[in-house]
């Protein structure tokens, strides 16, 4: 069998998730990781009997045949280091954001573009049961004209999340509450409702001791006249509590909420349909607000570089998410409604 190998930078909280994925797929398997910690590797490399640990990515890329290698790294090191990957002639697999702004995350495409490789940014709940459901049902118009949708993430950071490593909430290396724990929800806004034409936002540093936001609500107009709101906090008491998307049209109502858009909560429309019978079925409960979507993804990820499956998502899609949350950022800042494209 013809075997997809991938290197991995970055062993920190989200690898697990990559690790794991991967495991359950035959034709794909992880034989280098590499952490500036070494530590953090050697625990790695260990847990899923993987021989080949390194501490600098250049050694990783130079030493390994790799077909791809998985970026894992704090969002603002992913660029530069896709780039490298990419001059190595190896495909590139990000995590979210795949930059943490849109001149970032153009060089990286650029990269990507120019050495003929391939370049992934993994939009996890994309591939959730419950949100595959939803996009269908805007596909096959059972909505009828879409008047206003919200995003809601009310989800707990504590201080000591924060402490844990030095990077997060920062701008150089996290942007924050909408660019890290947000990000998906705004690419899951914009992949169901299109492109939107303005945004209008408001951000705060509450209570978190951190440069970027930890609360914020933004307005989102979109080319088709929807309008959206995106609510942000990671100050809810006492845990994660809701990470929601709700549909309101002409002809039905959609919400699907859990603590991480797991579970369909209202789905009503004026015309049956099949999908109908199976919308409550597909409630699940994840181990964690990642949910189940790394594995669907890796094996789109194998199936495309085995050259049996087109891409879900590339980067030009990851590019959106970060140019909507940098002009959420930018009207937050000045005040002002922002017009995309910025």
């Amino acid at each position: 069998m013809q075997k997809v190998k991938l290197g991995l930078i970055g062993c920190g909280r989200i690898s697990k998730n990559h690790l794991d994925a991967v495991s359950q797929i035959p034709e794909a398997e992880f034989v280098a990781v590499c952490d500036c910690i070494p530590d953090k590797a050697q625990k790695v490399a260990a847990e899923y009997g993987i021989t080949k640990i390194y501490t600098d990515h250049h050694e990783m890329l130079k030493n390994e045949e790799l077909d791809l290698v998985s970026i894992c790294t704090p969002s603002g090191m992913h660029p530069q280091m896709g780039i490298d990957v990419a001059n190595a002639k190896v495909n590139v697999l990000t995590e979210k954001p795949m930059a943490i702004n849109i001149e970032a995350a153009d060089r990286l495409i650029k990269a990507c573009d120019d050495n003929h490789v391939k370049l992934f940014v993994v939009k996890q709940n994309r591939l959730n049961s419950t949100m595959q459901l939803l996009k269908r049902a805007i596909e096959k118009n059972r909505f009828g004209r879409i008047y206003m949708a919200q995003a809601n993430v009310f989800w707990q950071r504590p201080q000591a999340y924060y402490d844990a490593e030095k990077w997060r909430g920062t701008w150089e290396f996290d942007g924050g509450a909408y660019m890290n724990q947000a990000s998906h929800y705004v690419d899951a806004i914009y992949w169901l409702l299109g492109n939107v034409d303005s945004v209008s936002a408001f951000t705060a540093t509450m209570a978190r001791k951190i440069e970027a936001e930890d609360t914020g609500s933004a307005i989102l107009q979109f080319r088709s006249g929807i309008i959206a709101s995106i609510n942000v906090t990671m100050l809810t008491y006492p845990k994660n509590f809701e990470g929601s998307i709700t549909i309101i049209g002409e002809k039905g109502t959609v919400k699907v909420g859990g603590v991480a858009v797991n579970k369909i909560e209202k789905w009503e429309f004026d015309e049956y349909d099949d999908d109908d019978r199976i919308a409550m079925d597909s409630n699940y409960v994840p181990p964690n607000v990642y949910g189940f979507g790394h594995n669907p993804y890796y094996r789109n990820v194998a199936d495309v570089l085995l050259g049996k499956a087109e891409p879900s998502t590339d980067g030009r899609d990851g590019r959106k998410s970060v140019e909507i949350i940098q002009a959420i950022y930018r009207s937050a800042k000045t005040g002002k409604k922002v017009s995309l494209p910025l």
